[in-house]
């Protein structure tokens, strides 16, 4: 979708990672694996991923991108 922002962000006070692929209201959540959640918008598309316990399941000091086409990076 053109102009929707992806947004990547940490929650410290609940050890939670979520990956939002646009802004679109969840309306249906479906749990992938233990601890991984994914949401879902009124269509059906996949509008986030919700890791829960990450620092335990991923490398959080650092984020690498590669190969994407973005024109604008914001960091804080």
């Amino acid at each position: 979708m053109i102009g929707v922002t992806m947004k990547l962000q940490y929650f410290q006070d609940t050890d939670t990672f979520y990956f939002e692929l646009n802004a679109k209201p969840s309306v249906d959540s479906r749990e992938i694996t233990t601890d991984v959640v994914a949401d879902f918008d009124a269509d059906g598309n996949l509008v986030g991923i919700d890791i829960d316990h990450a620092s335990q399941r991923m490398d959080l000091r650092l984020l690498e991108t590669k190969a994407i086409p973005a024109t604008t990076v914001k960091i804080g």
